[in-house]
């Protein structure tokens, strides 16, 4: 999470950049997915549309973005050839038609409640594996897609990308279990255990972030600095938590860089905000607290 802010602050991270940009195009991919949701519904046009964003400029971007695979994939451990495959998915011939059978069972009206339906959806669309690249990545976002695409979530709060990282072995050997005995109710306790965990971790982590932001504007108030400007600088560093006197300046309507460099001099000197670039001019603030909280569930 730190390393995806200071990308977007452009700050010098020793974190991989490959990875970084892999996340950063999966909030894009994310958040363009919630966008066209509002004037699309879920389909294998708007799968495509968000793979397209999911992995230009990665490892996967010379396979075919946005584009049903044509040529044989597999899943095995690095560098295994096909021979040595873990698992061999459908041939790319037969791959469109069962793309449209999962599009026909996404819109089919029927009695199974939507945390099931789209367990069930999950692991056909990985045993599927219809793009050359980025299928694990993009079979995650239907999770989120689908519930809020349901009503089932107001906003993509629920992220299992980390539960099923944490479990990653367990996870496969589930998928394994569902292609080759059929498994499905294993798989469904597994898929639904994961739902739990993740939802109490949001519910804890969104109670931390309204317990901090409650103790700081009652340190404000201490300090004598419930003024305008220093309770909008909090409002600010709750959505950005990376922030410049120039940011600071343009968002706030402050027309004095002295005021704003002495308002973010006061929230240093309370430890809320830390310099982190290292400069004497140009200088960036990381709202440490906040981003302690919210990076958890995002680090192995």
């Amino acid at each position: 999470m730190e390393g995806v802010l200071r990308f977007e602050a452009n700050l010098a991270t020793s974190e991989d950049i490959n990875e970084i940009k892999e996340v950063v195009n999966y909030i894009m991919a994310l958040y363009y997915g919630i966008e066209r949701l509002k004037e699309l519904p879920m389909s294998n046009r708007l799968i495509k549309e968000i793979h397209k964003i999911l992995i230009k400029g990665t490892r996967g971007t010379h396979k075919s973005p946005g584009e049903f695979r044509k040529s044989q994939n597999w899943i095995g451990a690095p560098g295994a050839s096909l021979n040595k495959a873990i698992f061999v998915p459908p041939p790319p011939d037969i791959v469109p038609d069962l793309m449209s059978d999962i599009e026909e069972f996404i819109h089919q009206d029927d009695d199974l409640p939507p945390l099931i339906k789209i367990a069930l959806i999950h692991a056909q669309f990985e045993t599927i594996h219809p793009f050359l690249d980025g299928n694990g990545r993009i079979g995650r976002l239907l999770i989120t897609f689908y519930l809020y695409w349901k009503g089932i979530l107001n906003s993509p709060l629920l992220y299992l990308s980390f539960y099923l990282k944490k479990h990653r072995t367990e996870y496969y050997n589930w998928l394994m279990k569902v292609r080759e005995k059929g498994d499905w109710e294993g798989w469904l306790k597994f898929f639904l255990t994961g739902v739990i965990e993740v939802s109490q971790e949001a519910f804890r982590t969104a109670k931390e972030i309204i317990n901090l932001k409650e103790s700081l504007i009652n340190k404000l108030v201490k300090r004598k600095l419930g003024s305008v400007y220093a309770v909008g600088l909090m409002e600010i560093l709750f959505q950005k938590p990376i922030i410049t006197a120039m940011d600071l300046q343009a968002k706030l309507g402050i027309k004095s860089k002295d005021t704003v460099n002495k308002l973010i001099r006061k929230f240093v000197d309370m430890k809320i905000l830390k310099e982190i670039s290292g400069k004497k001019r140009y200088r960036k603030y990381l709202f440490s607290d906040y981003v302690e909280i919210i990076k958890r569930g995002t680090e192995l």
